[in-house]
C-alpha cells in the first residue's frame, strides 16, 4: 500500500488511552499513510497521556469526548464541521464494564452494570455514527473494535461477551442502512493485546499463552498489525468491504477449543 493512501481524508480517533491501546497503532497508521487525524481524550485525568501522542501526529482537532456526555459530542462534531466541513473515516476503540459486573457471572450481571457496558462499548458507536453521517456526503467508513469472545463463550470476558456480540450486530445493521449512502461499517476482531482496558479482565496473561499457542502463527498480534489492516479498512481501496467482522488474530479464530 502507497504511503499516501489517506492523502487528504479526515478521520476522527475515539478511544486513544495511552501508546499500548489500539486506537494509537491505528492513528499512528492513518497519519503515516497521509490522513488529517482528529483524536479525543476521556477527560481531564487522560488528556496528559492522549495529548502527547495526539501533537506526535500532528493532530488538527485535539477534544475531550466522554460518550455518555451529549454535549460533548455535539461540540466536537460542531468543531469538526466548522474546521474540516465533512469526515472520511472515524475509529471508534471503546470499552468499559464496571469490574463487579466484568468480574462477576453474566448470570449475576447487574442492570445498571449490563446497562453501562452497553452503553458505552456499544450504543455510543450508533451515536457517533448518527453524528457522522451527515458530514459523510461523499461516502466514508465506520470503524469499531470488538473481540473473539463475542461469538464464541471465552473464559473470563464475562459480560463483556454479550456486549461484544450486539456490537457486531449493530455493525451488520448499520451497514445495511447506510450503504446506499455510500458509508460502509466494519468491525476489527484483534486477537488479545495487553492494552489498560485488558487489564481488567482476570487470568488475562492465561489469555496471551492460550492466544499463542493455538494461534496457526504461534504469534500474538500488536497494535501496528492492527493499524495496518484499519488503514486498508478506511481507503478508498475497499470500497466495496462492508459489514465485516475482520479477525486480526494469528488465525485463532480458526481453531478448534
Amino acid at each position: 500500500m502507497s504511503i499516501d493512501t489517506l492523502a487528504g481524508k479526515k478521520g476522527l480517533i475515539v478511544g486513544i488511552a495511552n501508546e499500548k491501546s489500539i486506537a494509537w497503532g491505528c492513528a499512528r497508521a492513518f497519519h503515516e499513510a497521509g490522513a488529517e487525524l482528529a483524536i479525543t481524550y476521556l477527560n481531564e485525568k487522560a488528556e496528559p497521556y492522549v495529548r502527547p501522542l495526539a501533537e506526535q501526529i500532528s493532530a488538527s482537532i485535539i477534544h475531550p469526548l466522554d460518550v455518555t456526555d451529549e454535549t460533548e459530542m455535539l461540540n466536537l462534531f460542531h468543531l469538526i464541521s466548522e474546521k474540516w466541513g465533512r469526515l472520511d473515516f472515524l475509529l471508534h476503540a471503546i470499552a468499559y464494564a464496571p469490574s463487579e459486573d466484568l468480574h462477576g457471572r453474566v448470570t449475576d450481571s447487574s442492570k445498571n452494570g449490563f446497562q453501562t457496558a452497553m452503553d458505552i462499548s456499544c450504543h455510543s458507536f450508533a451515536r457517533l455514527a448518527r453524528f457522522a453521517e451527515p458530514l459523510m456526503k461523499d461516502g466514508g467508513c465506520l470503524l469499531t473494535t470488538t473481540y473473539y469472545g463475542g461469538e464464541k463463550v471465552v473464559e473470563n470476558y464475562g459480560v463483556m461477551g454479550p456486549v461484544k456480540a450486539a456490537l457486531e450486530g449493530m455493525v451488520k445493521y448499520m451497514a445495511s442502512e447506510l450503504g446506499q449512502k455510500r458509508i460502509r461499517v466494519n468491525a476489527l476482531s484483534p486477537g488479545p493485546v495487553a492494552t489498560r482496558a485488558a487489564g481488567g479482565i482476570a487470568h488475562f496473561d492465561d489469555l496471551l499463552k492460550m492466544a499463542r499457542e493455538k494461534s496457526p502463527a504461534h504469534e500474538l498480534v500488536c497494535i501496528d498489525c492492527i493499524g495496518a489492516y484499519a488503514r486498508f479498512l478506511v481507503s478508498d481501496e475497499a470500497h466495496l468491504v462492508t459489514g465485516s467482522i475482520a479477525y486480526i488474530d494469528a488465525g485463532f479464530n480458526i481453531m478448534a477449543p
